[in-house]
């Protein structure tokens, strides 16, 4: 996929600050500078959503990395990986994200995040009673409030950027271990739920 709107021109200064806090300017950032404020907001935003620390930050990673792998985000795949890697995160986990429902390194309460994860991003959300309740159980409102919160961040984030053509820009080469490919879906195969048909 290609770029659907070309990179606005950065001033001097702003790339040398990005350069040296990702080794890169970041993509989302040189598409939505075509309007300023767009560009200043989402990345105060996204700062800030970055800064909660009310729920655990694996979790929070995982789910935002299911969000990018459901809706086709290689960009936000790629940098959260990425930022797996500086947050000392499992890196063996992070990689298998894309392929969970497959995998077997993952906890009860890390499937359920990535339950979780792709129920919200479901269009409708298919998230159950019962998958809300045993999080809420386990993680307290506190946490469960965050971790929601940071869900539909990544999905603000990733179909934005799926919107506008960016793609992966690299930035989990870093890592030692490759990202698993999300497996085909098959046709007419309705995403797993798990417990009571209604919705929260």
């Amino acid at each position: 996929m290609a770029l659907r709107i070309p990179k606005a021109e950065l001033p001097a200064e702003l790339k040398e600050s990005m350069i040296k806090q990702f080794g890169a300017v970041p993509e989302p950032f040189e598409v939505t500078a075509h309007n300023m404020k767009v560009a200043q907001d989402s990345s105060e935003f996204g700062g800030r959503v970055n800064a909660w620390d009310g729920a655990d930050e694996g979790l929070k990673t995982f789910a935002h990395m299911a969000v990018a792998a459901q809706v086709g985000c290689g960009w936000c795949l790629d940098i959260n990986y990425f930022q797996a890697l500086n947050k000392n995160l499992d890196l063996t986990k992070a990689s298998q994200v894309p392929r969970w429902r497959e995998s077997e390194v993952f906890t009860p309460l890390e499937r359920d995040v990535l339950e979780y994860a792709e129920a919200m991003t479901n269009t409708p959300p298919t998230v159950t009673d019962e998958l809300y309740a045993g999080l809420l159980d386990r993680l307290g409102p506190a946490a469960m409030v965050e971790l929601t919160a940071s869900i539909g961040f990544a999905n603000l984030s990733t179909r934005n950027n799926s919107a506008h053509g960016i793609t992966s820009q690299g930035f989990s080469d870093a890592c030692e271990l490759p990202l698993a490919a999300r497996p085909e879906k098959r046709p007419g195969k309705r995403p797993e739920t798990s417990g009571m048909a209604s919705t929260v």
